[in-house]
C-alpha cells in the first residue's frame, strides 16, 4: 500500500494561510473518521516535510482560528476540543464539491419529470385555457393580445381558448437509502475502500440538503448488522470486524421506506463483496468462503420483495472479481434494478448520474 497522498489538497499558492491548512485538515479529518487528535498529528507531520508554516502563520494559529470560526468545540470544564455541527456540514460540502462540482443551491427542491402538470416550475410551452387551469397559469400577456384583436374588430366575441395558460413542469420528489458495506473487506487488500464511500454519501446528503430539500435521504451501515445513522455520524463512520449481511440491510431500507410517503422510492447499495451473513434468531450464520447459496437466496429473496415493492436498488460494485459481479447480475436482474462495476474514483460519477435520472421516473 502506497499510503495516502495529499498533494492536492495544499498545492494552491493563491489560497490564504487559514484556507490551505484547512482544505487539507477536512480531507484529513474524513481518513481519520472524525479522530481530531489523530487528524492534527498527521496535519503536524505533513507540516513538518512540506512546510505548510511560515513565520507568519502556523499549526498554532491554525488551531486558534478553528476554535474562534466555530469549527472546533473546547469545553474547558472537561478539558476536550471536539469537531462542531459547523466542521461537520464544511466536511460534507467539500466532499460535494469535490466529487459533484459547484452545484447552486435552489429553493425549488423538485427534481424535473417528463410530464407537465401542476407544479412549480413554469415551463416554456404554451397551450388554451382548458377546464380546470388554475387562475395564476395565465399567461397575461398573450391573452391581452388576443383581447386587443377582439377589440380592433378582427374576432367576433373572445372565446375560451383565447385565453392562454402557461404550462408547468410536474415535479416528482425522491425518498433514497443509501446502504454502505461496512465489512472488514472495505480495508482489505491495501486499498482504502470506505473513506471513497463515506466522501460519495456525505457529497450526496449535502446535494439533497442543498438542491432538493424535500427529498429524503436515509443512510444505513450493513456488516454483521444493520443499522441506521444519522447525517452528523458520516464522519466518524469506520469499518468493523465484519461479515457482510446484506439481507439485514435490505430490510431494514425497506422498513424505512415504507414510512416515505413519496412514490418514488429507490435504494442505493455500495459494497465490494458479496453477502457472507445472516441471523437466525439471536445466532449468526456466517460463511466467508465462495457464495453459500444459503445466504445467496435469502438476498435473493429480498431483492424480489423490493422488486414487488416497485423500489428498485441500484449496486454499486467495488469489486472485478467475475463470481461476484456473476452474483451482482443474479441479484440485479431478481430486482429489475441497475449495477455499476466502478472503480473508487468513478463511484460519485455515476452515483450522481443515477440519481438525477432516476427522480425522472415514476417507479
Amino acid at each position: 500500500m502506497l499510503g495516502f497522498r495529499f498533494h492536492k489538497f495544499f498545492q494552491s499558492d493563491d489560497d490564504e494561510p487559514f484556507e490551505k491548512f484547512f482544505k487539507l485538515f477536512r480531507e484529513i479529518l474524513i481518513h481519520t473518521s472524525g479522530d481530531l487528535a489523530e487528524a492534527l498529528e498527521w496535519m503536524t507531520q505533513i507540516d513538518r516535510d512540506h512546510h505548510l508554516s511560515n513565520s507568519n502563520y502556523g499549526m498554532g494559529n491554525f488551531i486558534e482560528d478553528l476554535k474562534q470560526k466555530g469549527f472546533l468545540k473546547e469545553d474547558y470544564q472537561e478539558g476536550t476540543i471536539t469537531i462542531s455541527s459547523k466542521m461537520e456540514q464544511s466536511i460534507r460540502q467539500s466532499a460535494l464539491d469535490q466529487i459533484f462540482g459547484k452545484i447552486k443551491k435552489s429553493n425549488k427542491g423538485d427534481h424535473a419529470g417528463h410530464f407537465t402538470g401542476n407544479g412549480d416550475e413554469i415551463s416554456p410551452e404554451q397551450r388554451s385555457f382548458q377546464f380546470g387551469d388554475e387562475i395564476n397559469q395565465i399567461a397575461i400577456t398573450d391573452s391581452l393580445k388576443n383581447a386587443y384583436g377582439l377589440l380592433l374588430g378582427t374576432s367576433d366575441h373572445m372565446k375560451e381558448e383565447d385565453l392562454i395558460v402557461n404550462e408547468r413542469e410536474l415535479k416528482s420528489q425522491s425518498s433514497t437509502v443509501l446502504m454502505i458495506d461496512i465489512s472488514h473487506s472495505m480495508i482489505l487488500y491495501g486499498e482504502d475502500r470506505i473513506t471513497p464511500a463515506k466522501k460519495v454519501a456525505m457529497a450526496l446528503a449535502e446535494l439533497i440538503k442543498t438542491k432538493y430539500p424535500k427529498d429524503t435521504l436515509d443512510i444505513i451501515t450493513f456488516g454483521n448488522d444493520a443499522k441506521q445513522i444519522e447525517l452528523k455520524d458520516l464522519p466518524y463512520l469506520q469499518v468493523g470486524p465484519y461479515h457482510t449481511n446484506t439481507v439485514a440491510g435490505l430490510q431494514l431500507a425497506q422498513d424505512i421506506l415504507r414510512r416515505r410517503k413519496n412514490k418514488n422510492k429507490q435504494i442505493f447499495m455500495i459494497t465490494d463483496g458479496k453477502p457472507s451473513c445472516l441471523k437466525e434468531g439471536k445466532d449468526y450464520y456466517m460463511n466467508s468462503f465462495g457464495l453459500d447459496r444459503k445466504i445467496v437466496n435469502k438476498t435473493l429473496n429480498e431483492a424480489a420483495i423490493c422488486r414487488r415493492l416497485k423500489i428498485p436498488i441500484t449496486t454499486f460494485m467495488i469489486a472485478q472479481d467475475p463470481y461476484l459481479q456473476q452474483f451482482v447480475e443474479e441479484f440485479t436482474e431478481t430486482n429489475n434494478g441497475k449495477a455499476f462495476y466502478t472503480s473508487l474514483n468513478g463511484l460519485g460519477d455515476f452515483l450522481f448520474q443515477d440519481f438525477e435520472n432516476n427522480k425522472r421516473k415514476h417507479f
